[in-house]
């Protein structure tokens, strides 16, 4: 496919190069900006194919309304808000602005099914990949979880199935994107700092499945008041899970047994005590993934036999290695008071837990009333840290102490920590400041732990 007109790039990270990349092998026009000044051109252009060429123009820093004016569409990177001067620009010089995911679809071929939620999507995404893989041949899993949706869009065939992990901030910017299966997983409190209200939250998370039809099916936690909601104005199929109500319709937690209720039967599926993953959390995860699986056409022996081998994916409660009979957990993708809440709720022990991070405005009362009986001793790093010790205050949760480094955290846990108890990073907050991802923190954790043994 190539596109009519020229596109700029807004952005020069992963998912500006991705898009560059795309546009390069279907000989596309393009060129790319980003507003920092102070980058380098010639390493911009190190970073990528697409770029090396000199007749691809590169600007840094601003643009006049004239060579804005030039081109036929903008594609915006997810961290680059739509109120930027840039963005702004464009769109009063008439230049018609797009995300990554929006580009992506336009050259997608096959199936798509696209998972968004505030927690749980990489969980979700992965195991439902490989559900897929069982009954497909040709699966991609993309999006949010990794690989940019622009690195394998024109790869797909009329054969291929395409899951993709959505985030809030990539679905503000798609206008076309119509997928087969999709899922809102669940709302809590996250990236205000950016969407301001979660009126405003929920209805980016819900514009993935906005363009659905009644031959579509929206995957809904009926547990969830946000995504609930959502159902009666969906236009897709809804279909419902929940690890708290008995549904006449949909996939439900019945003390420890997953079942499927429908047409007035019930099926039992599995017990989660058969599953690698641990938590209420996982087992609404593992609910979303089999009714998509269902949607596909999967037998549920099928997704059972996948389910039992399948282990967390990393940075998800992620069990890191026992010594001296301290279990330790690697959290750190719980990057907002309620995922952390879901980690705290999964440790059957007295825990010593790391917290603490970049400030997203967001606050952790439900946080720290799920303490209660789980957590012994809390240390805390990060722009966040006194915020959360007056919250602790506020509830009366006086074991906490502050740590000057990740490192100090660590070592302070690993030192209090008493055999049968657990150390669980779960910091309830971005990495931002102290870390380049939640990756980087959850690795380091994670060699902490090796360097213990």
């Amino acid at each position: 496919m190539r596109l009519q007109g020229k596109t700029l790039i807004i952005g020069s990270g992963k998912s500006g190069i991705s898009s560059a990349g795309l546009l390069f092998r279907n000989g596309c026009e393009y060129a790319l900006f980003d507003s920092n000044e102070s980058l380098s051109v010639d390493e911009i252009r190190s970073r990528s194919e697409a770029l090396k060429d000199n007749s691809v123009n590169i600007y840094l820093g601003d643009m006049s309304a004239e060579d804005i004016k030039g081109f036929e569409r903008a594609v915006v990177s997810p961290g680059v808000p739509l109120d930027t001067d840039i963005v702004v620009k464009c769109r009063e010089n008439k230049v018609d602005v797009i995300g990554e995911i929006e580009l992506a679809y336009l050259f997608s071929k096959g199936r798509i099914a696209a998972i968004t939620g505030t927690n749980g999507k990489t969980t979700t995404v992965t195991l439902i990949g490989e559900l897929l893989k069982k009954q497909f041949e040709d699966v991609y899993v993309a999006g949010n979880i990794g690989d940019p949706y622009t690195d394998i869009a024109d790869k797909t065939t009329d054969k291929s199935v395409t899951v993709l992990e959505i985030s809030s901030f990539q679905l503000e910017t798609i206008d076309k994107f119509h997928v087969n299966v999709s899922a809102f997983l669940n709302l809590t409190p996250d990236h205000l700092d950016r969407h301001k209200t979660m009126e405003n939250y929920a209805a980016a998370k819900e514009r993935v499945a906005n363009l659905g039809t009644e031959d579509d099916v929206c995957v809904l936690n009926a547990s969830d008041e946000w995504a609930f909601d959502f159902s009666k104005r969906c236009p897709a199929r809804p279909v419902f899970f929940s690890s708290s109500k008995i549904l006449d319709d949909g996939f439900y937690l019945d003390e420890k047994m997953i079942v499927r209720a429908k047409d007035g039967n019930i099926t039992k599926i599995m017990d989660v005590r058969d599953m690698n993953l641990v938590g209420v959390c996982n087992a609404e995860n593992v609910m979303a993934a089999l009714a998509v699986g269902e949607a596909f056409g999967m037998t549920y022996e099928s997704m059972v036999e996948v389910i039992s081998s399948f282990k967390a994916v990393p940075h998800r409660i992620e069990y890191s290695g026992t010594v001296k009979g301290v279990r330790y957990y690697n959290d750190s993708k719980g990057t907002n008071p309620d995922a952390a809440v879901q980690g705290i709720r999964a440790m059957d022990a007295p825990t010593y837990l790391i917290a603490g991070g970049y400030d997203k405005k967001i606050p952790f009362d439900e946080w720290v009333e799920a303490f209660d009986g789980k957590v012994k001793k809390l240390v805390l790093i990060g722009q966040t840290a006194q915020i959360i010790a007056d919250t602790c205050e506020k509830y009366g949760f006086k074991n906490y102490a502050f740590a000057d480094s990740f490192e100090e955290a660590f070592n302070i846990c690993a030192s209090e920590a008493s055999d049968g108890e657990n150390v669980l990073l779960s910091p309830a907050c971005a990495s931002w400041g102290m870390f380049k991802n939640y990756e980087e923190r959850g690795d380091l954790f994670k060699k902490l732990v090796k360097n213990l043994m």
